[in-house]
C-alpha cells in the first residue's frame, strides 16, 4: 500500500496531479483511511503508470479514460478500436505540426521583415503586416523605416 504522497514519489509526479487525476475520475485511491488518508495499491499504481504513459504521448484526459476503459474490458473490444483512437491521435498531431509549421514560417517572414534597430515603431514592418487586411508584409516599409540615415559630412 502507498500514501499518495509515496505513490507521487515513485512515480515523479506532485500530490496534486494525483488529486487532479482522482478529480477527472482517471484514478480512484483504494482505500481510504478513517482519518481520510489515501491508500493506493500497486494494481492502482499501475494504473497511474499507464495513465503517465498515455499522457506523455499526447493523450488528453477524455482519450486516457476512453483508453482506461477498453484495459479495463479487453475482452469487449477489438484492437481496430485501440488502433483507431491511436490514428485518430496521429492525423491530430501531424494538422497540429503542420499549423506551426505555418505560425513558424510567417512568424520567420515577419522577424525578416524588420530590421530591428532602434528607429521608431511608427512605420514597423511587423506592425504594418498585422494592421493589414491581408497581413501582406510591404518591403517598401521596410526599406523606408529602416535605413539608417548618413552621418553628417561623411560620403555617401
Amino acid at each position: 500500500m502507498y500514501k499518495i504522497g509515496e505513490l507521487a514519489s515513485e512515480c515523479q509526479i506532485k500530490t496534486d496531479t494525483l488529486r487532479f487525476y482522482e478529480k477527472h475520475g482517471l484514478l480512484t485511491p483504494s482505500v481510504r483511511s478513517d482519518s481520510g488518508y489515501r491508500f493506493y495499491t500497486d494494481k492502482d499504481a499501475e494504473r497511474l503508470k499507464f495513465i503517465l504513459r498515455a499522457k506523455a504521448v499526447g493523450f488528453t484526459l477524455s482519450e486516457i479514460n476512453e483508453l482506461l476503459s477498453i484495459e479495463l474490458d479487453k475482452a469487449n473490444w477489438q484492437c481496430v478500436d485501440v488502433k483507431a483512437l491511436v490514428d485518430s491521435k496521429f492525423t491530430q498531431v501531424v494538422a497540429k505540426i503542420a499549423e506551426l509549421q505555418k505560425f513558424r514560417d510567417s512568424l520567420k517572414r515577419l522577424s525578416d521583415s524588420c530590421c530591428g534597430g532602434p528607429e521608431s515603431a511608427e512605420c514597423c514592418s511587423i506592425l504594418e503586416a498585422l494592421e493589414s487586411a491581408t497581413g501582406e508584409i510591404k518591403p517598401e516599409i521596410h526599406g523606408h523605416c529602416c535605413q539608417t540615415p548618413p552621418i553628417a559630412g561623411k560620403d555617401s
